[in-house]
């Protein structure tokens, strides 16, 4: 039996916005939804969006699903989170935000937080006329095809939440928990994520040493090289939580940088900055560097 957080089994048990938004045919006000999953998978999800024309923000949320616990509590977590939010804003959200939200989900449950931002995402998709069929995420090389996942879903979950073996992959898209003849291209995927991450490291780390070699770091040089670390080691970590960040200045010492998106509008955006950049830049670049949002 699965081991569910409290926050979990109280969405279970008294789960919030279930049901549809009906047209109210308002003036300003446009009603949509995304629809992802089939029952005939075990799982299927419909969100449904109220959003106010002008301002892009969704005033009201609600879902309909068919499936576990898992996915009841991580739909009605996902409609209360994404409550207030523009489209750009809830478009951040990610499946591990919703995770979050519940106090954790038993890992073989993952792929019902997943689920729940492929949901939103195709309903912003719907309202803004993108087709989902047409998103990148669809095309490529089909990889499962007992659920109909690409390889550039499997790339995006396993880069986004850090996984490392096709038993997490099956967990968060179920990519692989079919008839099982994907699953050595799931672990090539793998392998191929694991091995340009650590030639990536191993580039800059060789690339910093040879700078540093040089002796101390003329002010284009230490601009050259905390751009460099910040492209290629600190941005694809916010980037993939929703977040971005980007160099204004380099005054000494000091490192002025914007943070943007969910880095911008979030609480712990001051542990983000200390902890995710300018821990790294003191690391790759000089230790004596403080890094200051602007």
């Amino acid at each position: 039996m699965w081991e569910y957080t409290d926050k979990v089994l109280d969405l279970f048990y008294n789960p919030q916005n279930q049901g549809a938004i009906e047209d109210p045919n308002q003036e300003g006000v446009a009603v949509v939804y995304g629809e992802v999953g089939s029952i005939a998978c075990g799982d299927a999800l419909r969100l449904h969006l109220k959003i106010e024309v002008d301002s892009d923000k969704i005033i009201d949320s609600r879902f309909q699903t068919f499936g576990c616990t898992s996915a009841i509590a991580s739909s009605s977590a996902l409609t209360e989170m994404v409550k207030g939010l523009t489209l750009d804003e809830a478009l951040n959200v990610s499946n591990k935000d919703i995770a979050e939200f519940l106090g954790g989900l038993p890992e073989a449950k993952m792929h019902c937080s997943v689920m729940g931002q492929e949901a939103l995402e195709a309903a912003i998709f719907k309202y803004r006329g993108i087709e989902v069929e047409h998103h990148e995420e669809d095309e490529g090389a089909l990889i499962c095809s007992c659920f109909g996942i690409s390889e550039p879903k499997i790339r995006r979950v396993v880069i986004e939440n850090g996984l490392s073996t096709v038993e997490q992959v099956t967990s968060y898209v179920k990519a692989g928990g079919g008839c099982g003849s994907c699953l050595a291209g799931i672990e090539d995927i793998i392998a191929a994520v694991i091995d340009e991450k650590e030639t990536t490291a191993a580039r800059i780390a060789a690339e910093i040493a040879d700078v540093q070699t040089r002796g101390p770091l003329t002010m284009v040089q230490k601009i050259a090289l905390i751009q460099k670390v910040l492209d290629e080691e600190v941005r694809p970590v916010l980037i993939a939580d929703g977040g971005d960040v980007e160099l204004y200045d380099v005054d000494g010492d000091f490192v002025k940088v914007t943070l943007k998106g969910a880095c911008g509008s979030c609480a712990s955006s001051t542990a983000t900055l200390k902890d995710a950049v300018e821990a790294k830049l003191r690391l790759r670049v000089l230790p004596t560097l403080v890094v200051q949002a602007v």
